[in-house]
């Protein structure tokens, strides 16, 4: 990592979710931003000037969207970019950001990344950035909402498999071992599928599954009624929603806004 000699500055070590250990400056006061979840979670600790690059997909908050300087897309990275705002600390994704880019960028600078797929492991990374970012106390508070929030969910009381939808051309969806597929079990939910964490599904595929309820999300792909009229054609027997993909999939502090989207929607879902 790039120092300052002359820096009066703190370091601090922090292993990440990879179990990477970094060396950080601490508190970090330039930091980029590599996952939308995860900026406005950022925005949620207080960390307006500390944040200074943001990807073009970070649409929250819609403030940050407009000002930030943005370095690419999660998967198309601007390096250069990123070097110019010269951050002492990235926070990324395992999932979100592409191997080559992260390992390009570790050789230079600070990077923690996360790795979730369940919920405990969003509220571990909530727990730690805190910890990085010197708001633990905004961290723990953060972390306390959502573990009470989702306490209180009452799950479906019928038990139904779903299909979650993420694209078309080809059909894509939620597999297990996926951080979705950890909130909809919490639902009361059942994962129609198994094996691959994203698979590619052809009309067959689906007819096969034979899927309770379908969920066309909001994201990556903007799924319309149109979509969900050409699933009910294939699978009249199921119910089909359109879904606000980001409360199925953004894994910061949108877990609180979450919790009151499922409640609300739960009443709709379980009348199968």
């Amino acid at each position: 990592m790039l120092k300052n000699p002359g820096a009066p500055d703190m370091w601090k070590n922090a292993v990440d979710q990879m179990g990477r250990t970094i060396e950080v400056r601490f508190p970090p006061k330039r930091i980029v931003s590599l996952v939308p979840s995860q900026t406005e979670l950022l925005h949620h600790l207080g960390l307006e000037r500390e944040v200074v690059g943001i990807t073009k997909f970070c649409i929250h908050p819609e403030s940050w969207f407009k000002n930030k300087t943005r370095v690419g897309g999660t998967k198309t990275l601007h390096l250069d970019k990123i070097r110019a705002l010269n951050p002492d600390l990235i926070i990324g994704n395992k999932e979100e950001n592409t191997q080559s880019d992260i390992e390009s960028l570790q050789k230079s600078y600070a990077v923690w990344m996360s790795d979730i797929y369940t919920l405990k492991d969003s509220l571990e990374m909530i727990n730690q950035l805190g910890e990085l970012t010197n708001t633990c106390e905004k961290a723990a508070e953060t972390i306390g909402q959502i573990k009470t929030g989702w306490k209180n969910i009452a799950p479906i009381k019928t038990p139904l498999s779903a299909l979650y939808l993420i694209w078309e051309k080809p059909w894509m969806a939620v597999g297990k071992n996926t951080f979705t597929d950890d909130l909809l079990g919490r639902l009361g939910f059942k994962n129609a599928l198994s094996g691959k964490r994203y698979p590619k599904l052809t009309q067959k595929d689906l007819e096969k599954i034979k899927p309770d309820i379908v969920f066309l999300s909001s994201e990556p792909f903007p799924f319309t009624e149109k979509h969900a009229a050409e699933i009910k054609a294939i699978l009249p027997e199921a119910t089909v929603h359109l879904v606000d993909g980001e409360m199925f999939s953004w894994y910061g502090s949108r877990l609180i806004e979450a919790v009151s989207y499922f409640e609300t929607r739960l009443t709709e879902w379980q009348r199968h």
